[in-house]
């Protein structure tokens, strides 16, 4: 019986894989423009490939920096839509080339246009969409994204987006017993595609200055601080 079980679940999910796979070849033949693949950081490569025209939903801003560097470093200009606080210091860490970054703190109700003027001229668009977004909003915004072979990264939720990348078992280095500086951070960051079995790495994402670089976690794991403190 376990056995019978085994090969059901291994069965449904290769299926799912598949269904994905077809799913991803039809997206590339939409409207008849080719999509081509996006400079992807290395550090992100084994979990999610940026494509020309679509859209990544990301839960936090360290891995929307992290999508930007990949474009940003291969020479790319990007844009941050609707992020006031945007820290310039923890993008350079993250390895975003400020000088080929457009910020526009707040669009108020402009959001969608200025979003799709940026999507004209850059080659990812990091946003910070309102709470509720309508599925018609975001096909209309994603027809534009396939002509113009841009890419956008929610910061937040999004209809229909190709992968949504989540943050999970955060683990700070560099507070000893009531001293020191919290310098990194590591993380597992899980990428969904659809129905997809998730793709899952452990990065370190930089915490300050010395830290100058997003990089993955090695196997076996490095040695930690025994005072690593988890992040709430």
């Amino acid at each position: 019986m376990a056995t019978s079980s085994s090969a059901a679940s291994l069965a449904g999910t290769s299926a799912a894989a598949e269904i994905e796979r077809l799913r991803e070849r039809m997206q590339r033949m939409t409207d008849g423009v080719p999509r081509r693949p996006l400079p992807t950081h290395p550090a992100l490569g084994g979990v999610v490939q940026l494509r020309t025209g679509g859209s990544y939903e990301v839960d936090s801003t360290s891995l929307a920096l992290a999508l930007m560097a990949g474009p940003s470093q291969a020479g790319e200009w990007c844009a941050v839509v609707g992020v006031p606080d945007f820290g310039a210091e923890a993008a350079a860490a993250a390895g975003v080339d400020l000088t080929r970054t457009v910020l526009v703190p707040e669009p108020g109700e402009q959001w969608l246009e200025v979003t799709a003027a940026l999507v004209d001229v850059t080659a990812l668009v990091v946003l910070h969409p309102p709470p509720r977004v309508g599925e018609h909003v975001a096909e209309k915004l994603g027809a534009r994204l396939r002509k113009r072979g841009g890419v956008l990264v929610a910061l937040g939720a999004w209809p229909r987006c190709e992968v949504r990348l989540t943050t999970a078992e955060p683990r700070w280095t560099g507070v000893g017993l009531g001293h020191g500086h919290l310098r990194s951070r590591q993380v597992v960051v899980e990428a969904r595609r659809g129905s997809a079995p998730p793709r899952r790495t452990t990065l370190w994402f930089p915490g300050a200055p010395a830290e100058t670089h997003l990089r993955p976690v090695p196997a076996p794991a490095p040695d930690v601080h025994p005072a690593v403190v988890a992040a709430s």
